[in-house]
């Protein structure tokens, strides 16, 4: 159900809502939708005409009022005004994130009721409308030729996205220079330590303590920008957001994170979460994955690993490690059939760390199928089917029932970055993967999940890119000549069994970079030090080292006589 928030008593506003919303407005009593999203906007994105035709088969109203993010004109004020006098309320008005519909009602307002008293409500619903204040002023007893977008100072740095990658970006430059005038924009109210899903969904953790407030984790020296991303302007350094606020930067880190395309596999999204359908690649769907765990006595269990790049190559096969180990210590391992489904070739992308797989693989009868990708689900029929790929290319679909199945979502660049002039074609933000500087705009940087760096997607990745991404952004506002080097760094701690890990660290080409010598932790071998340091240490070197920008056994390579771009329009090369 889509998170909505009451307005008013004739209007409350949501994200984007599902075809299976409609149902559910209509018995809480809501008369009318009104649509502020332009069409494809997004994969998976119900059409204007498939939400209107299932609200007029509710005998409810719909208004489609498409609105482009941060360009609301007087004409689209004047036509909601119009819209929510001549229809039946309560009204729904959504977007994708709701703040077009608010930022609608809000300049609606204006002239009618205070400025203070418009931003008081719309901040208790959980919308920052603080950027809008010069234009409500404007319209009061106005409403005509206003349709200028605000314009913000502008900030030394301005950070898209507050996940791993942003906010340890922040804390890393302000470690190095506390005067900086960074802000960041991120529309969530909640952080969350994706590493330890694998451990909720394994018993080891409750999945509150992967949660935590984005407040929590913001730097107090930075400006929280509560908005979604709309679009960017790199030719006049601006970042427009859903709230209609133009930010302006001296510099920009691009943090976006990866999409997790639930919808490209048929009827998955229907049945997460009931019918036996779980993945630790959701907050609110790990503990399920436990639950399935301790209620399968007998029958089969498949886990699903899509074609890369996927965040975290290695987490399909932890969920898979951790419930075979927890039906062995239970004894009903043995009625349990356990298969995996794997889009790709290998079990593991370094070859290094395949032997100790392989032998956790035998321990437990895993049943191993390559080239097989999952496209549809139907949960009632608990049945799975997949494409199979021969040896000779040629594809043919099977489908496989199950008992319990673990679901690793295909990925994909998020869709405010797709068709963006600093994105590539496939979408991920275009970067210089040793410098992580833009290969186009000198004073853009990439960082984390949804970047072209061809990495592995960690968070351990991101925590050696922040202070490559910190060095080389000061160094191309000061002007200086010198550039850290990122070596392509990711670790992945390979749960094969309750206790024990084999510690993956690798770099760009599958070179080994173990952090320890092999006489304290060799990584290729199941170890409990290195449990230790997954279950204790890395969640405190989360929090309390990366997010607060101390760079404990991560400090990069600076090359003094190698310059970082300096002109914003010229290609970026290190050879």
């Amino acid at each position: 159900m889509m998170d909505k928030k009451q307005i008013s008593p004739s209007l409350s506003v949501s994200g984007q809502i599902t075809k299976t919303d409609i149902s559910h407005l209509k018995t809480e009593g809501f008369k009318t939708i009104i649509n502020n999203r332009p069409d494809g906007e997004e994969d998976g994105q119900p059409s204007s005409e498939e939400i209107r035709t299932l609200a007029e088969e509710m005998g409810m109203a719909y208004v489609h009022l498409p609105i482009t993010p941060g360009n609301i004109s007087d004409n689209d004020i004047g036509d909601f005004s119009s819209a929510m006098r001549s229809h039946e309320g309560p009204v729904l008005a959504y977007c994708r994130t709701g703040t077009r519909a608010i930022n609608l009602w809000a300049l609606s307002l204006a002239g009618n009721l205070s400025v203070d008293a418009i931003l008081a409500t719309a901040s208790k619903a959980g919308y920052d409308l603080s950027s809008l204040r010069e234009r409500l002023e404007s319209l009061k007893g106005d409403t005509a030729g206003k349709n200028n977008t605000p314009v913000s100072h502008v900030f030394d740095v301005v950070i898209v996205g507050g996940g791993a990658g942003g906010q340890s970006a922040a804390a890393s430059l302000l470690k190095r220079d506390g005067d900086l005038d960074i802000a960041i924009i991120e529309p969530r109210e909640e952080h969350y330590y994706q590493p330890g899903w694998t451990l909720v969904g394994g018993g080891v953790f409750n999945r509150n303590q992967t949660k935590r407030s984005m407040q929590s984790v913001m730097p107090k020296k930075a400006t929280w920008i509560k908005s979604a991303v709309a679009s960017f302007d790199p030719a006049n350094n601006r970042v427009l957001t859903e709230g209609g606020d133009a930010v302006v930067y001296k510099a920009l880190v691009v943090a976006p994170g990866l999409k997790l395309n639930w919808s490209a596999v048929k009827g998955l999204e229907e049945t997460l979460g009931q019918n036996g359908v779980t993945s630790n690649y959701r907050f609110d769907l790990s503990s399920y994955t436990w639950e399935l765990v301790q209620g399968l006595k007998k029958g089969k269990a498949i886990f699903t690993q899509p074609p890369m790049p996927i965040k975290c190559a290695g987490a399909p096969q932890k969920a898979m490690y951790l419930s075979c180990d927890a039906w062995l210590r239970k004894g009903t391992l043995k009625d349990i059939d356990v298969h995996f489904h794997n889009a790709g070739g290998v079990l593991f992308g370094v070859s290094d760390y395949v032997p100790a797989l392989e032998k956790y693989i035998k321990k437990y009868g895993i049943n191993l199928h390559f080239n097989e990708n999952l496209i549809a689900v139907d949960g009632e029929k608990k049945a799975a089917t997949f494409m199979i790929t021969d040896a000779d290319g040629n594809t043919r679909e099977e489908i496989r029932e199950f008992d319990m199945l673990h679901v690793c979502p295909p990925q994909c660049p998020m869709d405010f970055m797709k068709n963006s002039p600093i994105s590539n074609e496939a979408g991920w933000v275009e970067v210089n993967p040793e410098t992580l500087q833009h290969v186009k705009y000198g004073n853009i940087f990439g960082i984390g999940d949804g970047m072209s760096a061809p990495n592995a997607k960690t968070a351990a990745a991101v925590r050696k890119q922040a202070p490559v991404v910190a060095h080389n952004l000061l160094a191309y506002l000061k002007n200086d000549h010198s550039a850290a080097i990122y070596d392509g760094y990711g670790s992945c701690p390979l749960t094969v069994e309750k206790g024990k890990i084999v510690l993956a660290e690798f770099g760009y080409g599958g070179k080994l970079q173990p952090t320890f010598p092999p006489v304290i932790l060799d990584g290729t071998k199941p170890s409990r030090l290195a449990w230790f340091m997954k279950e204790k240490l890395l969640p405190w070197m989360y929090f309390d080292l990366m997010m607060k920008g101390h760079e404990w056994l991560v400090k990069p390579e600076i090359l003094s006589h190698s310059p970082i771009l300096h002109d914003a329009q010229d290609a970026c090369n290190f050879d």
